[in-house]
């Protein structure tokens, strides 16, 4: 039987991810108040997200018979010259945030959490954060007024999907790309293998 691995979100992203991976995660989304948290330092914030989002799911599992699970919670900002930028609140602040991001290097963080649950009733925590360097094309009017008609972009951190149309408007990356798309697979490796967890063990 495989260990129980369940990702604390509902991100089609970062379900992908672990599906190409071979992990088949339990997805549930942990409903966490992200506005009960502030930071003016983006690693801080998505760190602080993360256990919060994986604590919720963890707390919940914890209240049933005592099991061997591990929780996955992840979330990601864009810092810009030191100003965080999430999803964006409408279509116009979109148009507006990639007018002021094209040209530009972003620094995308994606904050790591993960609570192995232990049969004892016990549990142990990790909690880790990457960032990529983005490095922004110079998209035209025109072009992101388009990219942002086809929704994409108000869905995301950033504003942008490096796995969809997004990819067409980033140069290049400094870092792990698929820390980018929300989930950094080199860091939860190292994450689970402190946890002495082999990753293969959760291959379906």
């Amino acid at each position: 039987m495989l260990p129980r691995f369940i990702l604390a979100s509902q991100s089609p992203a970062r379900r992908r991810l672990l599906q190409q991976a071979g992990i088949e995660p339990e997805c549930m989304p942990s409903q966490f108040d992200e506005d009960s948290i502030q930071s003016p330092n983006p690693s801080h914030l998505v760190e602080s997200l993360a256990i919060g989002k994986a604590t919720v799911i963890a707390q919940k599992l914890a209240k049933s018979s005592p099991q061997s699970a591990v929780v996955l919670g992840c979330d990601s900002v864009l810092a810009i010259n030191g100003e965080i930028h999430g999803k964006p609140d409408s279509p116009s602040h979109a148009i507006e945030r990639w007018q002021y991001m094209r040209g530009r290097v972003g620094e995308l963080y994606t904050g790591h959490a993960l609570i192995q649950l232990l049969p004892t009733g016990s549990s142990r925590q990790l909690v880790r954060c990457a960032m990529t360097q983005v490095h922004f094309a110079q998209p035209t009017d025109r072009q992101i007024r388009a990219y942002v008609a086809s929704g994409e972009p108000l869905h995301c951190a950033g504003c942008f999907a490096l796995e969809g149309k997004g990819s067409l408007f980033i140069e290049r990356l400094q870092g792990c790309h698929t820390n980018v798309i929300g989930l950094s697979m080199p860091l939860l490796r190292q994450m689970l293998g402190e946890m002495d967890c082999d990753v293969t063990a959760f291959w379906r």
